[in-house]
């Protein structure tokens, strides 16, 4: 079972200690941060009032195993900067608990009807997870992001309240 617990200061340094390169911190939090990540970075967030950041806690193994954001927006919920720290930890289904905790949160919180987020288009294996959870390609936002040589095209699905819940009954 997957527990979201609120992200402190305190914790920036482990966070940090993940971040291992501009193009894990771009794939992880967009074009927001710079490498390389920074306590401060993560203070100017703690004190956004519409972002709310988690550490995600594996209560079989005891023990923190990534991190994860909400920033609330005008009309929706944006669900972000979602990161499994272990590799070997990603497609075990990890990544479906954390969004589907971060959905219940944030509908059960907030009076917004859709939540949304924003993930690269080569970044398959995400995709597939969030189509699992009920998030649709929204094909009217996209952006784009450059990074080296490359542009990363950043695709957005969105998911709403009553998909949700009829999908939580199954």
């Amino acid at each position: 079972m997957i527990n979201l617990l609120p992200f402190t200061i305190e914790d920036s340094f482990e966070l940090i200690s993940k971040i291992k390169d501009k193009r894990m911190l771009l794939q992880f939090a967009g074009p927001a941060y710079h490498f390389p990540l920074t306590k401060e970075q993560l203070e100017d967030d703690l004190k956004t009032e519409n972002r709310f950041m988690f550490r995600v806690f594996d209560q079989a193994e005891h023990n923190v195993i990534g991190h994860a954001q909400i920033f609330l927006k005008e009309k929706t919920f944006l669900l972000g900067r979602i990161l499994i720290w272990d590799e070997n930890n990603r497609g075990k289904g990890y990544g479906k608990k954390i969004v589907l905790e971060l959905l219940q949160y944030g509908f059960s919180r907030f009076d917004r009807e859709t939540a949304e987020l924003n993930v690269y288009d080569w970044n398959t294996g995400a995709i597939e997870c969030y189509k699992k959870v009920g998030f649709e390609i929204d094909p009217d936002v996209m952006s784009k992001a450059c990074i080296d040589d490359e542009v990363w095209l950043s695709v957005n699905m969105k998911i709403n309240r009553k998909t949700f819940r009829s999908l939580k009954q199954k």
